[in-house]
């Protein structure tokens, strides 16, 4: 038997026959693709980021539509506001504030994603005819904001 070497390590072993054996060391070096190990590995860390991503989408969602109630909630009161001294008396509802022009719409709750506000009436101070409507306005989810608040309080 005679023995070559072909560099990297790699060598073949010629048989008295003719046949080539190779050394089990250089048919490891030569195999192509992933092991079973490997494949885990690399799934096991895709499936933790993925995790992650959709846990900072969520929070980053939720502080969106939390954002998104304050602005609606300052909006509305500030034309609530508007109405009262334009008119100098309170809005019935806010569909007084849609027919009226100082809206196009009443807005989405983002919380509850419906248009079921809870509304405040009480007395017009600033009437001349001492009437009552809408002088403020909260959303009605149950729920409690990242703050620790209820949004209802907001």
């Amino acid at each position: 038997m005679r023995s070559y070497e072909f560099g990297l390590g790699q060598s073949k072993t010629t048989a008295g026959d003719g046949g080539i054996i190779r050394h089990p060391q250089s048919a490891i070096r030569n195999q192509k693709g992933f092991t079973l190990l490997e494949m885990v590995m690399v799934m096991t860390i895709i499936v933790i980021l993925a995790t992650i991503g959709v846990a900072s989408y969520q929070q980053v969602q939720l502080k969106a539509r939390e954002t998104l109630l304050k602005e609606d909630l300052h909006s509305m009161r500030k034309l609530i506001d508007q109405y009262e001294a334009d008119r100098e008396l309170l809005p019935q509802s806010l569909d007084d504030l849609v027919s009226a022009g100082y809206m196009r719409e009443v807005p989405t709750d983002p919380i509850t994603e419906q248009k079921d506000w809870n509304i405040v009436t009480g007395d017009d101070p600033y009437s001349t005819e001492s009437g009552s409507g809408v002088i403020d306005i909260h959303s009605s989810s149950p729920e409690t904001s990242t703050e620790g608040t209820p949004y209802s309080d907001w």
